[in-house]
């Protein structure tokens, strides 16, 4: 019997390649705004952006223009030099959020990395914590990424199984419970870490006030708020960075993902000169960080989300598909929620990867979250008439 192109495609990835995913089974080759193509050229939308990394679409044709104009110029400098690009991201990430200093990283979880360990020095320099005794206050259900230290304030037991010994320092409490929160606090807490909305827990919305009340105990305890918004940020949710909905000020904020539009790893810590100025010569640093290439990227991506006023786009359009998929009937659905281009439907029965194989076949492409929510997070260019042609499908394949 003769094996698909795609099929040995498939079977090579799983002979040749760690089996620390599970994927759907299409084999994409190509990309261009929220389309793409498998390698037989059937063509799918994709729901999923990259879990909100390609806000701006696939291979914008600005980012494009970017990465190719630099790469013929410099790539990469290491931080033994100052480069041309990294002071002014700095400065537009500084003026876009409000924030006094960044630090660039590469990965998500090395912006996450870098933001724990600011909030222990400071703990330790400013705040007084005795040495080695500093603690960081999480959410259940958190995902803020997958290194030994990270997986350590991980509730999801997957995560942490066969990983330890775990990282110590860190108290892990309910989400959107601000009473566990004041229980939570101590002399020694330094930083509470939270993501605005949880998304890989399948785009969970905490209550209305809640991020304000905490703000509020952090400023009674001398505790650091920050916000993982590695997906929630450059416009997902309708804003420009979620925590406004909550018309609060975190005192730092970890973002990455979407500020390259899918065109290269790059993340960033974003706080005060109070807390970033804990880190000396020495202490912190990554070769790739803040490399040219990766800042020129950067730079043009913040552009396009501001000239394409994807931010408005996204809220107005995510306000339509809220209200669109809430009147879809199926006793399988337990709830549907989001905010902006953000949205989950939570089924009563763990199907979510069966409904996300029926969107697949119906050319949509999304992921589940866990086994019972799928989840809906399109790039943030998609047309009206896309959008709704992509909810009629949803409709379809939930109809009785």
């Amino acid at each position: 019997m003769k094996i698909s192109q795609e099929k040995k495609l498939i079977n090579l990835e799983n002979k040749y390649g760690a089996h620390n995913y599970l994927p759907l089974e299409v084999v994409i080759k190509k990309g261009r705004g929220i389309w793409v193509w498998d390698i037989n050229n059937k063509k799918y939308m994709d729901f999923l952006a990259a879990y909100s990394a390609l806000n701006q679409g696939h291979c914008h044709p600005r980012l494009i223009r970017a990465i190719i104009k630099q790469a013929k110029q410099l790539t990469l400098t290491s931080r033994a030099f100052y480069n041309n690009l990294l002071p002014q991201l700095c400065e537009q990430l500084c003026k876009l959020s409000g924030f006094e200093k960044a630090l660039l990283m590469n990965s998500g979880a090395e912006a996450v990395e870098t933001a724990i360990k600011a909030a222990r020095k400071w703990g330790y320099l400013k705040k007084g914590i005795a040495q080695n005794k500093a603690e960081i206050i999480v959410a259940k259900n958190n995902f803020h990424g997958r290194t030994t230290t990270i997986i350590s304030c991980s509730s999801d037991k997957q995560y942490r199984f066969g990983f330890g010994p775990y990282t110590k320092g860190f108290k892990i409490v309910n989400y959107n419970d601000i009473e566990v929160i004041k229980k939570a606090i101590n002399k020694n807490t330094a930083a509470i870490l939270l993501e605005p909305i949880q998304g890989e827990a399948g785009v969970i919305i905490p209550k209305k006030n809640y991020l304000k009340k905490v703000k509020a105990l952090c400023e009674k305890n001398n505790v650091l708020l920050i916000l993982d918004e590695i997906q929630s940020s450059f416009g997902r949710t309708g804003k420009m960075f979620c925590y406004e909905w909550s018309n609060i000020k975190p005192d730092g904020l970890i973002i990455g993902k979407a500020l390259s539009g899918g065109m290269y790893p790059i993340s960033a810590f974003l706080s005060s000169k109070k807390v970033m100025d804990v880190f000396k010569p020495g202490d912190h640093g990554s070769t790739y960080g803040g490399n040219p290439l990766a800042c020129a990227i950067a730079l043009e991506a913040i552009k396009i989300i501001k000239d394409e006023k994807l931010v408005k786009k996204a809220n107005q359009l995510g306000k339509y598909a809220l209200k669109f998929l809430q009147k879809i009937k199926n006793p399988l659905i337990y709830e549907i929620r989001g905010v902006g281009l953000w949205l989950a439907i939570e089924l009563n029965k763990p199907l979510a990867r069966h409904y996300c194989e029926k969107l697949m076949s119906e050319g949509i492409l999304c992921k589940e979250a866990h086994q019972n929510i799928i989840r809906l997070a399109p790039p943030l260019i998609i047309k009206k008439k896309e959008l709704q042609l992509a909810l009629k499908k949803v409709n379809k394949i939930f109809m009785i």
